[in-house]
């Protein structure tokens, strides 16, 4: 038992004598060991403290956000952050700081002091919560889930970034041209494309980049570095973002619905994109000929229409294209490969685009109609191409005798003619085309006639065609009576 006085008055507490021996000299101080891990105290205060971190007990509450804190000194810390009061300053930068600690851990920075190193890759890092969410990556530990579409997240402040598409929230706006963004990172981002300053320089190609990791991420095109895979079929990515979309083809999963035909994504992007079809906003413009495209990309792949660049080179033929797809669809011609098969008629295409097009002939649908003489057409293209015969449009020219053409398949039919060019030929009568219109017309020759001219007698393969021939009768029959 042992007693003291205080200023006459007497607090007289009872306690068990603990002998701890301490830097060699025998003190009688109280012991508190925590029952679950082991851990003593000296100090009843710690003791408490370090209680809470096993119970996930939270007494103390911030009156102002609500959130609520295991520590009395960790809510009098996170009470500076609605204050904004910033106490310590840094003697290099000037950098303000509401706690010592952040300030001491802010000084690494400068004196590229990086004491915690991973024991896997011995990456070194100068925060220890840091060495701990990196080695995150080594254990693929994702402790953090959200709780509407369950995805997993290594890091707390990668599913409060997360979260915000859910809930559509984008706190951080641009003070320049007012867009909002749901990261900070992302607003960093935005505000480079103001200032256009772009420090980082490719040895390669010269290629600038606002951001290091848009180089770093950019070399391996050069290197052929793919450093990220699939772990269900081992397709191999250069980014990581790349890697993400790919997975959904596995999972399925669209999370991104349309508000206005409540159609179903799997990326954001692709969302934002598709919602311009609802609002038939086209941002991006060509500034060569004012063009004007919903898709940054569309206006890309448009710009090498002045440019003439076609990058995409075939192995077989050596022919140049301006797209990589069409590349792709253009190798099938040597391979004969067709993927795509109608499950109505069985018939095969090498394009997935002409398959959607072929359906429309077994469901008769035209949407895209004519506001000038009503005629309907089941492709948009067909529309477009079809304007011109009433604006009497002709974009397409030819670079030796200047002739003009609505379409551009014209013109490279009629370019044939200057190069005595004749790739198609007749499997019947082996005579050679310029042109698949030619051997489509010449194929008539070889069947049989049935559609004959009550009139003269004269005899066609096509309906159309012997509609067309009356016409001759038609017109000689009315300028057979002469008023007088």
């Amino acid at each position: 038992m042992e007693t003291y006085d205080k200023t006459n008055e007497t607090l007289v507490e009872t306690v068990n004598t603990y002998k701890i021996i301490e830097n060699g000299i025998q003190t009688n101080e109280k012991s508190f060991t925590c029952d679950i891990c082991g851990e003593e105290f000296c100090q009843e205060l710690l003791f408490t403290k370090h209680c809470h971190t096993h119970t996930k007990e939270k007494p103390y509450s911030c009156d102002v956000c609500g959130k609520g804190f295991s520590r009395k000194d960790h809510i009098n810390m996170h009470y500076k952050t609605h204050t904004n009061e910033k106490l310590f300053s840094c003697d290099v930068c000037g950098k303000l700081f509401s706690q010592r600690d952040e300030l001491k851990v802010h000084y690494r920075i400068h004196a590229d002091e990086k004491p915690y190193s991973c024991e896997i890759c011995h990456k070194q890092f100068s925060q220890k919560s840091n060495l701990n969410v990196h080695f995150r990556i080594h254990t693929n530990e994702k402790p953090y889930s959200c709780t509407v579409c369950h995805k997993a997240f290594s890091q707390k402040s990668h599913l409060s970034v997360h979260f915000r598409i859910h809930t559509n929230e984008k706190p951080y706006s641009c003070d320049i041209c007012h867009k909002y963004f749901s990261d900070k990172s992302h607003l960093n981002v935005h505000y480079k494309t103001h200032t256009n300053k772009k420090p980082f320089s490719c040895d390669v190609c010269d290629k600038k980049y606002s951001r290091k990791d848009e180089l770093k991420v950019h070399y391996r095109i050069h290197t052929k570095e793919k450093p990220y895979s699939c772990d269900v079929c081992q397709k191999q990515f250069a980014r990581k973002s790349l890697l993400d979309v790919h997975y959904v083809i596995h999972t399925n999963e669209k999370p991104y619905s349309c508000d206005v035909c409540h159609k179903k994504f799997s990326q954001r992007s692709n969302l934002n994109v598709h919602f311009r079809t609802h609002t038939k906003e086209k941002p991006f413009s060509c500034e060569i000929c004012g063009k004007k495209y919903s898709h940054k990309g569309n206006l890309k792949t448009h710009y090498r229409i002045h440019t003439d660049e076609k990058s995409f080179s075939c192995d077989v033929c050596h022919k140049y294209f301006s797209q990589k797809s069409h590349l792709i669809t253009h190798t099938r011609s040597h391979l004969l490969e067709k993927p795509y098969s109608c499950d109505i008629c069985h018939k095969d295409f090498s394009l997935k685009g002409n398959l959607n097009m072929h359906y429309r002939n077994h469901t008769n649908k035209k949407h895209y109609s004519c506001a000038v003489c009503g005629k309907e057409f089941s492709l948009r293209g067909n529309l477009k191409t079809h304007y011109r015969i009433h604006t009497d449009e002709k974009p397409f020219s030819c670079d030796i005798c200047n002739k003009e053409f609505s379409q551009k398949i014209n013109l490279n039919e009629h370019l044939r003619t200057h190069a005595s060019e004749k790739p198609l030929s007749c499997d019947i009568c082996h005579k050679d085309f310029s042109s698949k219109r030619y051997l489509q017309r010449h194929y008539r020759t070889h069947k049989k006639k049935k559609y004959f001219c009550d009139v003269c007698g004269k005899k066609y393969s096509h309906e159309f065609e012997l509609k067309f021939h009356y016409r001759i009768h038609a017109n000689s029959y009315s300028k057979s009576f002469v008023c007088v």
